[in-house]
């Protein structure tokens, strides 16, 4: 099935996790760069982190770790329900805590509103990587139970 030697998977893995931490960089500079007080931190190097990894898993899955082991697929199929359950709290709250607290208390700065270009950001921001790890989270165990059905009768991923 896979005839990537593990060396290279772990290397894969590796530069793959290195980017997820420059792609995470990149995005909360600007964040952290004005305040130093961001209240949805982990929540959003969360999304961020589960966006990008499990999107690659999607599509990349017979070049990673995954591709030949076929019962922690399931086992991670049953694991994504409560992830996704998770991941719509944390947005749900995301959203609860803007509806009563403001745009600027995200921030820190009670005198930010949405017309300001670093509040936009971080709104836009978080609620792609929240919808993308939500519509991953959910497309992510379908794609393990076709690789597993693949797996048991075609000997492919």
């Amino acid at each position: 099935m896979n005839t990537l030697p593990i060396r290279l998977l772990i290397q894969l893995e590796v530069i793959w996790w290195i980017v997820t931490l420059v792609i995470i960089g990149a995005v909360l500079f600007p964040i952290r760069g004005v305040l130093g007080q961001y209240v949805f931190l982990l929540s959003n190097v969360i999304f961020i982190v589960i966006t990008i990894t499990l999107a690659r898993y999607i599509f990349l899955l017979p070049f990673t770790f995954l591709a030949t082991r076929q019962n922690l697929k399931v086992i991670l199929v049953f694991l994504c329900i409560p992830l996704v359950f998770f991941l719509v709290q944390e947005l749900n709250n995301f959203q609860t805590f803007l509806d009563y607290n403001g745009a600027g208390a995200v921030l820190g700065d009670a005198s930010l509103d949405m017309s300001d270009g670093i509040m936009r950001y971080t709104y836009n921001e978080m609620l792609l990587f929240a919808v993308g790890s939500i519509v991953s989270g959910v497309v992510f165990p379908f794609r393990l139970l076709l690789s597993v059905w693949r797996g048991r009768n075609r000997g492919t991923v």
